[in-house]
């Protein structure tokens, strides 16, 4: 089984797929009213503890964390945050699952489910819109004004990183064959 994480400090989302790319648990982690980093940690912790009890995870994909600054977006603080959350839910990982996550770019994982994002649109809504479409069963709450509610879009981001290291390691396979 895979597990995919889109880590954050505000909202993790986690995916676990089945050998046969079947989604077994797609959900989110809202750590947003918890203001102290490490009960944040705790938190994450505590819930992949109760999956690891639940499933028989082989392996793990990450998103990868942004690298550089983009105009608009994250500050360094932020990125610098999102960097040490990232590293301490890998260790997490390796611990637990017994082997090194394996990391992908959203816009690499984007390309191997097949997502393609019109210049100019925002990845984000692109790629929820896709999954939505695509992937049976699984369903977005919105808000009375017709956003997505919290959390889904980091649902459907793990889910886009799961199943793409799911297509990456039936690839692996075939090469070594």
């Amino acid at each position: 089984m895979i597990l995919g994480l889109d880590i954050s400090t505000s909202i993790t989302g986690y995916t676990i797929l089945d050998h046969g790319g079947k989604i077994l648990a797609c959900d989110h982690i809202d750590l947003r009213k918890e203001k102290n980093f490490f009960k944040k940690i705790q938190i994450v912790c505590d819930r992949l503890e109760s999956l690891d009890d639940t499933y028989s995870i082989e392996q793990v994909y990450v998103e990868q964390s942004l690298q550089s600054f983009r105009s608009g977006f994250s500050s360094a603080q932020t990125l610098s945050l999102l960097s040490k959350i990232n590293g301490i839910v890998s260790w997490l990982c390796y611990n637990m699952f017994y082997g090194e996550p394996k990391y992908l770019a959203a816009t690499s994982a984007r390309k191997l489910c097949g997502i393609k994002v019109p210049k100019g649109q925002k990845a984000k809504k692109v790629s929820l819109q896709f999954v939505v479409d695509n992937v049976p069963g699984f369903e977005v709450e919105y808000t009375r004004h017709g956003n997505p509610k919290a959390g889904y879009a980091d649902r459907s981001d793990s889910y886009v990183i799961a199943k793409a290291g799911w297509i990456r390691e039936r690839e692996e396979a075939k090469d070594t064959d």
